[in-house]
């Protein structure tokens, strides 16, 4: 029986290679000069945003978000956090990245399923749903109904398996 998986990663990769990019711009770059703007990555592979004030983390963060979209990774997969103080009158932000689908993103993917009312099977396995069904025809159709439905995490379709 044809199935595949639904999952929800970044590619970490071009994720770092974003990351690198937007660090050389934001050295480079005129108007952030003297401001003591600067990106860091924690231990859980998050993106910290250090600032002088509320505007540059904005605009840091703007940076950031471009070189990602040009890298092709999904923004969706970004979760910003509130500007917070720092020492020294500066101001931090963390930007967490969202690894895996969360099981109630899982449980709307399989009600979504269900409802479309397609000849197809969903189970949550794991990070994964997987969905099953008899013809190739009604797991395509199941793909573009869950793409069509923005659920605010990056989704990508793997292991399809005929």
């Amino acid at each position: 029986m044809p199935s595949f998986d639904v999952v929800s990663e970044l590619n970490l990769m071009e994720v770092d290679n974003a990351f690198n990019q937007a660090r050389k711009e934001l050295a480079q770059r005129f108007d952030f000069k003297g401001t003591h703007t600067d990106l860091e990555r924690d231990k859980d592979l998050n993106v910290v945003i250090q600032a002088g004030s509320d505007g540059r983390a904005e605009a840091a963060l703007s940076v950031l978000m471009e070189k990602l979209a040009k890298r092709g990774v999904p923004l969706e997969g970004l979760d910003p956090q509130q500007v917070e103080p720092a020492a020294g009158g500066h101001v931090r932000q963390l930007v967490k990245l969202k690894q895996g689908l969360k099981q109630e993103d899982a449980k709307k993917i399989v009600a979504l399923v269900k409802a479309s009312g397609l000849k197809v099977q969903a189970a949550i396995q794991g990070a994964a749903v997987r969905i099953s069904g008899k013809k190739k025809d009604d797991l395509q159709a199941a793909i573009q109904a869950i793409r069509g439905a923005s659920l605010g995490v990056p989704l990508q379709f793997q292991n399809f398996r005929d």
